[in-house]
C-alpha cells in the first residue's frame, strides 16, 4: 500500500521560506494557532534520513491539499483558498509516495504505477459508488450500473473479475474482508465512503503489494483524516432528484493536551432512485478512530471503529431493445426502466420448514460493524515495528431480483407465455392482477422473473506485522522489511429462489393465472403472483485461514532506486455444504404441479478441506536520467488463489482440485515531470494462468447455478497518463489505457481460445478540465468506455459509449475558517444509454438478434444540490 504526504521545494508557501534539501515550515494560521513541519533530504546515504523522513512536530493546515485526479503527481490547493497564492505553490510541491511500510518516495522517483486521489476530488465524485470515483483511476474499469453496491472492477491487462477479486479493497491499510469468494458478495457492501476519507490510493505492482493482504494486481486503499490540535466540523445536506436526502458530517481535533486527538464522520441517507422501483435505499453508517503520537515523537497508536446499518436496491439488466439497445414502453406506454417491483415484497409461500417470506425489499442489507489498530514506533538501533489488527462482524443479506425467469427471460404475450411453458393444452386461461377479479387487457404483456434471497453473515480477524532495519551497504542505504500477515475468516451463503409472474411494467403488479380445463376444473398455476415458490436452495458455509510471510529490500542512491521483495503464502479453506431435495408440500389437485412442491435443504452435509501454498516475487528499478526525467522497469511473479465457493465436490465426496492462478506482470515506463505538465508512459504485459473463473448461469431448470470455468489469457498495452496546467487557475488531466487481450486457455470450450476478454474495452480514456476563479470553481469529467464483448464466446458486442459529469460551487468565507459552499452535481450530463454489460446468467448462450436485449444500461442522468458548511 501506499501513503502520501507533500514535499515543498525552493518556493515561499504560505509566505514561510522553503529549501530544497532541507525544509523548515511555521508559522500561524487563524486565531494564532501555531504549526511546524520540518524535514530533511539528504542525497548521501544515511542510516538515519534514508533518503526522506519526516517528523511532523504541529500540522494545522487550514485547507485541505487535494491531489489531482487519475494518478497526477502535481497537486493543488483547497479552491476556497487564495487563487493566486494556490497558483503560486501548485506548481512547488510533488508528492511523496511511502512504498510498502519503510520509505517515502517522490511519485516520480516510484518504480511502478500509483495513483492518489485528495479528499476534495473523492467528495466532488461521490455520487452513488465506489465506481464514481474509481472510474478516473488509470487503468481501472468499474461498472457501477448495479447502483451503490457490488461494483464491478477490472484492472488493465486482467480478466472480468466481478467485484475486487484481483484489488483488495482496504480501509486505513487493513482489509474490508481478508478473503474473497467465500460467497460472491463484494467487498463494498460493507463500508461506504464518507466526508472522513483524506484520500484513496491505487498501487499497481512492486514489493508494496507483497505486503499486508498482498495482491500483485494492486491494492485500493482508502484512508481517513485523523484530528489534530486544530479543530475542524464539516456538515453537508445533499438533496437529488428522485428524493434522495444525504446527510453528513465530519469532526476532528485533540483530546487532550498530550498527544490524542478524535475523528468522526458519518452519514444517514434515504434514497427513492436513480431507478425508481418503489423499494427505497435507506440507512447509515458512522466511523471513527483515535490518535495517539507518542511523546517522544517515535510513532503513534490508531484505534478505528465502523458501524453500518444499511439498506442498498441492486440493479439487474432487463429487457432492452434488440437493435437500439434502449429501453422498450411497457404496458403503459412508459420507458421500462426496471423489472423489480415492490408488489413483490412480503412474498410468502409454504414449504416443509414453515411459512417462507422473502426479505427482497430490504435489497443488500449490511448490518454491523468493525475495529482495528494501529501501532507504529521507532525501536531505535536503525528499528522500526508497523502493526495492524481487525475485526469485524457482520449480519448480511444480498437479496436482489434476477433478469427473468430463467426460461426465456424477456416480455412475452400472454398466448406466448402459456405455449413457451407447455400450458397452453390444459384449457382457457385467465391472467388476473394477483389478489383481485380484475382480468389484464388481452395485448398486455407478462415477464416471468426471479427472486434470489441469499443471506451472508461474515466475521473476520486479520492482523499484519513489520519489522524494518534501516542500514547502509556501499553505495546504497536499504530499508529491509519482514513481514507476516495472518487473517482468519468465515461467511454463510444461504440462498432460495422463488419464481413469480407480472406485467411488464414499472413497478409491475404481480400476476394470477388460472386455467379452466374441459371439464370445468380448475388449476392454480400462479397464485398470489408465485409461480415457483422455493426452486432452488443452497446452504454453505467456509472459512479460510491464510497465513504469510514476506521479506522486502528497498535501496537507492543519487541514481538509483532498486525495490527487491519475495512473499509467500498458505491458505487452508475448509467447505460445509448441504445437500438438497424437493418436497410436497401441498397436493391439494387444484395447484399445479410447481405450486406443490418445494426444494429444501435435506441435512445431508459435506465437509471438504483443500489448502495450497505459494511463492510469489517482485524487482523493480528506477534509473534519474535528468532533473525532470526517469525511467524505470518492473517484473511481478504472484498469485491467487481461487474462490473457495467454486471449489467442486468429486463424487466420493472430496473436494476437486485446487490450483494456484498465476499472475506473471511486466512494465517498462518513463516519468517526465516539468513546470507545468506532469505525466507517465508505460508499456506493459500481462498473463494469468491457470484462471478459475466462477459464473452464475441459468442451468435446463432455470436455476442460477455457479458454474467453474478454467481459462488462462494473456494481455499488453501502453497507458498514457499527464496533467496540464494550462493557466494558473484551469488544469488538464487526462488518462488513456490500450490493452489487447485474449484467452490462451479454455479448458470447457476450445474454440474460445483467441477471443477477447469478456466485458473489458480495449481502449479507456478519462479526462477532466477544472477552473477556479475567486470564490467560484467548476470541474468538467469525462470517461470513455470502448467497445466490447458481453461473454467469452464473442457472440454479443456492446457498444463504446461517453459518460460525462459537472460539478460546479460558490463559496462564501465567513473568516475564523468558516465556509460555506453551494454546488450543483450531475452525473451522466447527457444522459448517455451506455451498455455495461449483458445478462451474465445466459453466459455464452446469449446472441445477438433475438426480438429483445437483455443488458444493464448505465444510470440515467442525476442532478444534486450540496450544501457544504466547514467550520
Amino acid at each position: 500500500m501506499a501513503i502520501i504526504t507533500q514535499k515543498f521545494t525552493n518556493k515561499t508557501h504560505f509566505g514561510l521560506k522553503v529549501i530544497k534539501l532541507c525544509f523548515i515550515v511555521n508559522g500561524k494560521l487563524n486565531g494564532g494557532v501555531a504549526y511546524g513541519i520540518v524535514g530533511i533530504r539528504n542525497r548521501t546515504p544515511n542510516k538515519m534520513t534514508n533518503g526522506w523522513r519526516y517528523t511532523v512536530k504541529k500540522l494545522l493546515l487550514a485547507t485541505t491539499i487535494s491531489s489531482l485526479l487519475a494518478g497526477n503527481a502535481l497537486a493543488q490547493d483547497n479552491a476556497q483558498a487564495d487563487t493566486q497564492d494556490a497558483a503560486e505553490t501548485k506548481k512547488d510541491y510533488e508528492k511523496i509516495v511511502v512504498t510498502g511500510t519503510s520509505r517515502a518516495r517522490l511519485v516520480a522517483e516510484t518504480p511502478q504505477s500509483t495513483t492518489s486521489m485528495g479528499a476534495q476530488e473523492v467528495a466532488k465524485l461521490s455520487m452513488s459508488s465506489q465506481a464514481d470515483v474509481l472510474r478516473y483511476v488509470p487503468g481501472i474499469k468499474v461498472e457501477g450500473g448495479g447502483g451503490e453496491v457490488a461494483t464491478n472492477l477490472q484492472v488493465r491487462g486482467l480478466p472480468s473479475s466481478g467485484q475486487f477479486q484481483f484489488t483488495p479493497l482496504l480501509y486505513d491499510g487493513s482489509p474490508t474482508l481478508s478473503a474473497f469468494g467465500l460467497n460472491s458478495s463484494a467487498y463494498d457492501v460493507y463500508y461506504r465512503n464518507d466526508l472522513g476519507i483524506e484520500r484513496v490510493e491505487f498501487v499497481r505492482g512492486g514489493v508494496s503489494n507483497l505486503f499486508g493482504q498482498g495482491s500483485v494486481a494492486g491494492v485500493i486503499n482508502y484512508l481517513s483524516k485523523k484530528g489534530t490540535e486544530l479543530s475542524e466540523s464539516t456538515v453537508q445536506l445533499e438533496l437529488s432528484d428522485n428524493n434522495r436526502k444525504r446527510i453528513d458530517f465530519a469532526t476532528s481535533g485533540p483530546l487532550n493536551e498530550k498527544g490524542m486527538y478524535y475523528a468522526m464522520s458519518g452519514f444517514y441517507r434515504y434514497d427513492e432512485g436513480p431507478i425508481d422501483t418503489g423499494l427505497p435505499t435507506e440507512g447509515y453508517q458512522l466511523r471513527g478512530n483515535i490518535h495517539k503520537e507518542f511523546d517522544d515523537g517515535s510513532g503513534y497508536f490508531t484505534i478505528y471503529g465502523q458501524a453500518i446499518d444499511d439498506e442498498v436496491q441492486f440493479f439487474l439488466p432487463l429487457p432492452l431493445d434488440s437493435q437500439s439497445r434502449e429501453r422498450v414502453a411497457g404496458n403503459d406506454g412508459r420507458e421500462v426502466e426496471s423489472t423489480q417491483t415492490f408488489y413483490a415484497s412480503g412474498l410468502s409461500y409454504d414449504t416443509a420448514d414453515g411459512r417462507y417470506r422473502t426479505p427482497i425489499e430490504e435489497g443488500v442489507a449490511t448490518r454491523g460493524g468493525s475495529i482495528s489498530m494501529e501501532f507504529s514506533k521507532d525501536l531505535g538501533n536503525d528499528y522500526s515495528v508497523l502493526a495492524r489488527a481487525k475485526y469485524a462482524s457482520y449480519d448480511h443479506q444480498f437479496n436482489l431480483f434476477l433478469d427473468g425467469d430463467g426460461i426465456i427471460n424477456v416480455p412475452e404475450t400472454q398466448s406466448e407465455y402459456l405455449a413457451n411453458r407447455g400450458l397452453d393444452d390444459l384449457g382457457a386461461a385467465e391472467f388476473t392482477y394477483a389478489g383481485t377479479d380484475v382480468v389484464l387487457p388481452e395485448g398486455d404483456l407478462l415477464f416471468a422473473n426471479r427472486i434470489l434471497d441469499r443471506d451472508r453473515p461474515a466475521t473476520d480477524f486479520s492482523s499484519e506485522l513489520n519489522v524494518v532495519k534501516y542500514l547502509d551497504v556501499g553505495d546504497f542505504s536499504h530499508s529491509i522489511t519482514v513481514g507476516t500477515f495472518f487473517s482468519s475468516a468465515e461467511a454463510e451463503d444461504n440462498n432460495v429462489i422463488t419464481r413469480y409472474l407480472g406485467e411488464f411494467n414499472n413497478q409491475a403488479r404481480l400476476v394470477d393465472l388460472t386455467i379452466t380445463d374441459a371439464d370445468d376444473n380448475s388449476v392454480i398455476v400462479s397464485q398470489n403472483g408465485v409461480t415457483g415458490p422455493g426452486i432452488s436452495f443452497s446452504d454453505t458455509t467456509i472459512s479460510a485461514r491464510r497465513t504469510a510471510f514476506y521479506i522486502a529490500d528497498q535501496m537507492q542512491n543519487d541514481d538509483w532506486i532498486i525495490d527487491v521483495g519475495l512473499r509467500w503464502e498458505e491458505i487452508d479453506g475448509t467447505i460445509t455444504r448441504e445437500g438438497s431435495e424437493t418436497v410436497v408440500v401441498n397436493d391439494d389437485p387444484i395447484l399445479y404441479e410447481d405450486l406443490q412442491v418445494n426444494v429444501t435443504g435435506n441435512g445431508v452435509l459435506t465437509h471438504g478441506k483443500v489448502d495450497n501454498s505459494e511463492l510469489a516475487y517482485s524487482i523493480a528499478a528506477l534509473y534519474k536520467m535528468a532533473d525532470n526525467f526517469n525511467v524505470y522497469a518492473n517484473y511481478s511473479r504472484g498469485f491467487f488463489f481461487p474462490e473457495l465457493r467454486g471449489v467442486a465436490f468429486n463424487p466420493n465426496g472430496e473436494p476437486g482440485s485446487y490450483e494456484s492462478e498465476i499472475v506473471k506482470q511486466a512494465e517498462i515506463g518513463a516519468k517526465f515531470f516539468f513546470n507545468d505538465f506532469i505525466g507517465t508512459m508505460a508499456l506493459f504485459k500481462t498473463d494469468l494462468e491457470d484462471r478459475r473463473s466462477v459464473d452464475f448461469v441459468n442451468d435446463e431448470n432455470g436455476v442460477a447455478v455457479e458454474v467453474p470455468v478454467f481459462q488462462s489469457t494473456e494481455a499488453y498495452g501502453v497507458e498514457l497518463v499527464g496533467s496540464y496546467n494550462i493557466t494558473d487557475d484551469l488544469i488538464f488531466d487526462a488518462n488513456f489505457t490500450y490493452t489487447d487481450h485474449e484467452f490462451t486457455e479454455y479448458d470447457s470450450d476450445p474454440s474460445v481460445i483467441g477471443n477477447e476478454l469478456r466485458r473489458k474495452p480495449k481502449i479507456m480514456f478519462n479526462s477532466s478540465l477544472r477552473y477556479t476563479l475567486d470564490d467560484w470553481d467548476i470541474s468538467f469529467y469525462h470517461n470513455y468506455h470502448g467497445k466490447n464483448y458481453t461473454n467469452d464466446a464473442n457472440s454479443v458486442e456492446l457498444d463504446d459509449f461517453h459518460v460525462f459529469r459537472l460539478d460546479t460551487g460558490y463559496t462564501w468565507e465567513f473568516g475564523q475558517g468558516e465556509r460555506l459552499r453551494a454546488s450543483i452535481a450531475v452525473w451522466n450530463l447527457f444522459d448517455s444509454d451506455g451498455i455495461t454489460e449483458g445478462s451474465p446468467r445466459l453466459g455464452n448462450s446469449q446472441t445477438a438478434g433475438e426480438s429483445y436485449f437483455v443488458g444493464r444500461p448505465i444510470l440515467p442522468r442525476r442532478v444534486s444540490l450540496r450544501l457544504r458548511y466547514d467550520f
